[in-house]
Order: structure tokens, then C-alpha cells, then sequence
């Protein structure tokens, strides 16, 4: 009987992704919004990126890892939507098996090191508040730099377990995923292998490293706040809050998304949900952070007038 069964599981070379409504004019309209959102979401991060480098009063830790944070969500983006719109227009929306784990691979690599750099945030964050006479010399240039580095390299080391076990999984001869991208539950929903071992391993991979970085955010975020507390001035409370209000902005975007989607152990949302959720986090949220950061942010604000007027 093995035997029968392991000529009966046929290598699956390509998937074919579903992706959104198959209506010709819902598509359309689909690709159109998204290209719309994707150009501003490539610009806004990139305007970022010049501005913190070209203007030497944002050389500092915080906007340096704005800037990281700005080059991860063009990295990230640009992961799932250039391929999502080019379906959108296309007859048969297909991608090779090595190609579908790529996505996968980089996908969860740099949504876990938007984690780890988040938290390496609200660290210099709690930094600034809460130690403003040491800051200079816990937030130096060096540990910046390790903090930097350490967000992407971590990052990059735990999309690698998942990604090795979904490649691993048997796909037979059923090759259709319910989604616009290669995501982890309707892969493993469309596996003829047993997936148990699977789920578990990314269940609790994914639960380590949410509720790790969430927790240390949630820490410096409280102690941040007892400190503005203390503050004796209205003023001063608001002046010190507004330093960590867009961050703290984000970071609720972010894990409330990310937390709804990827701490379940049961991989039961209906697909149209699912697709919802995670256009919100692969195609908005990306634009968001620009716009939370330039909107909220006077220094910045005045830096990108000052580029401006220069160049």
C-alpha cells in the first residue's frame, strides 16, 4: 500500500492561486486601487529613506530605525504585490513550486523582522523617556548598529523552519490555493501529507515571536507612559507623548492585524476573511507607516521642508 501511495503522490510543480473575484471588472478595479496604493506605499517609504538621509538633525537612532523600518516595507511589499497584480490581469495566475516557497520564505523573514525591529523601537523609545541621561550612552551608535542588524539577521533565520517544513509537505495532485499569495494556512490546507507536526511548529513559532517582541513593546510602552505621568506640565506630558505617539500607532496596527490572523492553532477562517485581513496587511499597512510618520512627526516634518527647499 506505501508504494501505491507514493506513486499516487504526484510532485506538484506550479500552483495555481485563486486570488480575488473572477470578475473581469472587479479585477480591474482591484488592480487599479492596489497599483494606486502600491506606487504610494514605494514613494511615501522612499521619501522617508532620502529625507532621513539627507538631513543631518535626523541622524539620530530613532530615525535611523525608521529609515530600516521604511526599506523593510518596500522590501515586504513588494514581496506579494507586484505578482498579486500581475494576476489580477492575467488568464491563468500560476507560480512555480520553488517560486511560491520564496515568497513564503520572505514573507514571514521580514514580517518577523518588522517585529524584532519594532520592539528594538519602543526600546529606544523607553530609552529616550525614561533614561534621557543615559541615553547617549546606552543608544550609541554601536548598539544601534546591533540592534539594527541583529532585527534583520534574527528575521532572516525564522522564516527559514517554516518555510523547510511547508517544502516538505506533500502536495498531490490538487494544486489550487484559495488565496492571492503563497500564505501558510491554505497551503497547509491544501497538503495531502499530515500537517499536525506542521501547524504546531509554526503555531508555536509564531506565538514565541509575537508575544516576545509584543511583550517587550507592551513594557517599554507602560513604563514610557508612567514616566509621562509623572510629568508636572500638560505641555510636557504632550511634547514627550508626541515623540512616541506614531510608533505607538503603528506597533497597535500592526500586532492588532498580525495577532488576529496568526495566534489561532485552528487554520478555520473562511478564505474570503483571510484574504481580507491579509490585503490589509501586505498592501495598506505598508502605506500606513509613512503616512502615521510625516503626518505625526514635526522634526520630520520640517526636515522633508528643508530637502525641499535645498534640492
Amino acid at each position: 500500500s506505501s508504494f501505491q501511495e507514493m506513486t499516487n503522490v504526484t510532485a506538484v510543480l506550479e500552483f495555481r492561486l485563486l486570488g480575488f473575484s473572477s470578475n473581469p471588472r472587479c479585477q480591474i478595479l482591484l488592480f487599479t486601487l492596489f497599483l494606486v496604493i502600491y506606487i504610494l506605499t514605494i514613494l511615501g517609504n522612499m521619501i522617508i529613506i532620502s529625507v532621513v538621509t539627507l538631513e543631518p538633525q535626523l541622524h539620530s537612532p530613532m530615525y535611523k530605525f525608521l529609515k530600516n523600518l521604511s526599506f523593510l516595507e518596500v522590501c515586504y511589499t513588494t514581496t506579494i504585490v507586484p505578482k498579486m497584480l500581475a494576476d489580477l490581469l492575467a488568464q491563468r495566475k500560476t507560480i512555480s513550486f520553488s517560486g511560491c516557497m520564496a515568497q513564503l520564505y520572505y514573507f514571514i523573514s521580514l514580517g518577523a523582522t518588522e517585529c524584532y525591529l519594532l520592539s528594538a523601537m519602543a526600546y529606544d523609545r523607553f530609552l529616550a523617556v525614561c533614561e534621557p541621561l543615559h541615553y547617549g550612552v546606552a543608544m550609541t551608535a554601536e548598539s544601534y548598529t546591533c540592534l539594527a542588524v541583529g532585527s534583520w539577521v534574527t528575521g532572516g533565520f525564522t522564516g527559514f523552519l517554516p518555510c523547510l517544513m511547508v517544502s516538505r509537505l506533500h502536495f498531490c495532485r490538487y494544486n489550487l490555493i484559495d488565496h492571492f499569495f503563497c500564505d501558510i494556512s491554505p497551503l497547509l490546507k491544501l497538503s495531502c501529507s499530515d500537517t499536525t507536526v506542521t501547524e504546531a511548529v509554526i503555531f508555536i513559532l509564531s506565538l514565541l515571536v509575537l508575544s516576545s517582541c509584543f511583550l517587550l513593546t507592551l513594557v517599554s510602552y507602560l513604563l514610557i507612559i508612567l514616566n509621562i505621568l509623572k510629568i508636572p506640565s500638560a505641555s510636557g506630558k504632550r511634547v514627550t507623548f508626541s515623540t512616541c505617539s506614531s510608533h505607538l500607532m503603528v506597533v497597535t496596527i500592526y500586532y492588532g492585524t498580525m495577532i488576529s490572523m496568526y495566534v489561532r492553532p485552528t487554520y478555520n477562517l473562511s478564505s474570503e476573511l483571510n484574504k481580507a485581513a491579509s490585503v490589509l496587511y501586505t498592501v495598506v499597512t505598508p502605506l500606513l507607516n509613512p503616512v502615521i510618520y510625516s503626518l505625526r512627526n514635526k522634526a520630520f516634518k520640517k526636515a522633508l521642508g528643508q530637502v525641499v527647499i535645498r534640492h
